[in-house]
């Protein structure tokens, strides 16, 4: 899932402070999960905006709402309304909500209430970990299911690059070391003739590199 957190209050007051209708639109789906930017969270923010607002003696109208995923626009309708009514739009969803909202409604400015992190699942309640970095070029068949990319600090493909120490990455201590991981996980898989072969060379085209990626399935 996609993982954000809210930005701090301050940073997002000065960016909606002159407005006069202000509608704050949760995101039902990754940041509802994450705690950062669902329908619940999304009536937090409004409520401290108001409260805000009444300090600093600033006249604005804010109101809340929230669609299941504002990545997509199937989804749009139910807050049709209160987006026409506001004049303004603060989505406490990812980065690509915020972008197909302010592409939907051209003549609304749309505000970003969270910083969108990373692609990562949950460890336990209320820890997200980073697990995919989306580089376009998987190569989790050949190293247990885990991901080099996103969880050796130096990204390195063809194995450990000799500077951790007791399991734990040389950049980072707190973080296990990703190639002792895959190690450990192939040995368990009676897979370790997988650590011999050699990854190519990573096809960087298929990651940012490349620039905006886009997936076209022919079929649909």
């Amino acid at each position: 899932m996609i993982v954000g957190q809210q930005k701090p209050l301050e940073e997002i007051w000065e960016m909606v402070k002159d407005r006069k209708r202000l509608l704050v639109l949760g995101c039902n789906t990754c940041v509802a999960i994450c705690h950062e930017g669902g329908n619940k969270e999304a009536g937090i923010i409004a409520s401290l905006l108001r409260m805000k607002a009444q300090k600093e003696g600033v006249s604005i109208k804010i109101t809340e709402g929230g669609i299941e995923r504002q990545c997509e626009e199937e989804f749009f309708a139910p807050a049709q309304t209160d987006i026409d009514e506001a004049d303004a739009v603060l989505s406490t969803a990812c980065g690509i909500g915020v972008q197909f909202i302010a592409a939907f409604w051209k003549d609304k400015p749309v505000f970003p209430a969270l910083n969108t992190t990373f692609l990562g699942g949950v460890e336990q309640i209320g820890v997200f970990s980073e697990r995919c970095q989306a580089c376009g070029s998987c190569v989790l068949g050949r190293t247990g299911g885990i991901c080099p990319i996103s969880r050796c600090a130096k990204r390195v493909l063809n194995g450990p690059c000799g500077g951790s120490v007791d399991g734990r990455c040389e950049i980072n201590k707190e973080i296990p070391c990703a190639w002792q991981l895959i190690v450990d996980r192939l040995k368990e898989l009676g897979q370790m003739d997988r650590y011999e072969e050699l990854s190519p060379l990573q096809d960087w085209s298929k990651d940012r590199a490349g620039g905006p990626r886009t997936l076209k399935r022919e079929d649909l």
